[in-house]
C-alpha cells in the first residue's frame, strides 16, 4: 500500500513533514514523494527542498494522497497536470488528505464539492467561494476526504488518521514515540487567540505582504 505526497515549487514544508511522520510507520505502506517532475522541488523558503522520488505519471493508484499547502498553492489552482492527477487517483484511493491550503487545491479539482472540510483559516473564503462546506475545526472528516487547518494541523491530520487505519494504540505509540505533546509558548494559534491587529492586520493582506517580504529576503 501506498502513500504519496504532492509537491510543488513554493510549499510549505511542516504541511509536507507533518502528516509523513505521523503515516510513514504504517504498517505495510510506503511513503512516497511526488512532483510533477522527479526531482528537488524548493519550499516557500526557497531555502530547502524535498525530493521526489516520482512523477505524477508514475503514480497513479496511491491509497492515501497528501496534498500540503503553501505560497506556491495559488500557482497551482489552473494547473490541469496537478488538477488531472488529482482526479484520477482520487477515483480509487482509500484516503484523499489535505494541510492548509491544500484543500484548495482537492476543491479546484472539483473533490470537495458540497462536502465539509477545512483550512488555514485566511483560506476559507476561498475554499467556500469553491462551493464548500467551509469550516475552521483543526482536522475534518467527511467520508474518505481528511482536510487539516493550517500548517502545524497536518500533525493532527495525520495522526487522527493513522487512528482510523491502524487503531488507537497505534496512534497513541506514534504520538508518545515523536514526543507529541505541546505546550507553546504563546496562546496566538488561531484568529480567536491571537492579537486582534495582527488578525487583521493579515486579513487585510498588508501584514501578509511585508511577512512574505521579509521571508523573500532572507
Amino acid at each position: 500500500m501506498q502513500i504519496a505526497i504532492a509537491l510543488y515549487e513554493r510549499f510549505t514544508v511542516l504541511d509536507a513533514i507533518g502528516p509523513y511522520q505521523m503515516l510513514s510507520s504504517l504498517p505495510g505502506y510506503e511513503t512516497v514523494f511526488v512532483a510533477e517532475q522527479a526531482g528537488p522541488v524548493r519550499d516557500d523558503n526557497g531555502t530547502l527542498a524535498l525530493v521526489a522520488d516520482q512523477s505524477f505519471a508514475e503514480v497513479l493508484s496511491p491509497d492515501i494522497v497528501v496534498v500540503p499547502g503553501g505560497p506556491g498553492q495559488s500557482d497551482q489552482m489552473e494547473n490541469q497536470v496537478l488538477l488531472d492527477w488529482l482526479r484520477t487517483v482520487d477515483a480509487t484511493s482509500t484516503w484523499t488528505t489535505s494541510v492548509c491550503t491544500g484543500s484548495l487545491a482537492l476543491a479546484a479539482a472539483g473533490l470537495l464539492k458540497g462536502r465539509r472540510a477545512t483550512s488555514h483559516w485566511l483560506g476559507l473564503p476561498e475554499l467556500t467561494r469553491l462551493g464548500v462546506e467551509a469550516t475552521g475545526e483543526r482536522v475534518v472528516f467527511d467520508g474518505k476526504y481528511v482536510t487539516g487547518a493550517g500548517v502545524s494541523a497536518g500533525i493532527d491530520m495525520g495522526l487522527a488518521l493513522a487512528g482510523r487505519i491502524a487503531g488507537d494504540e497505534h496512534a497513541q505509540t506514534v504520538q508518545l514515540l515523536t514526543e507529541y505533546d505541546p505546550q507553546p509558548p504563546y496562546d496566538a494559534g488561531s484568529p480567536q487567540k491571537a492579537p486582534a491587529h495582527l488578525v487583521e492586520a493579515f486579513r487585510d493582506g498588508s501584514r501578509f505582504e511585508q511577512w512574505a517580504q521579509e521571508r523573500a529576503s532572507r
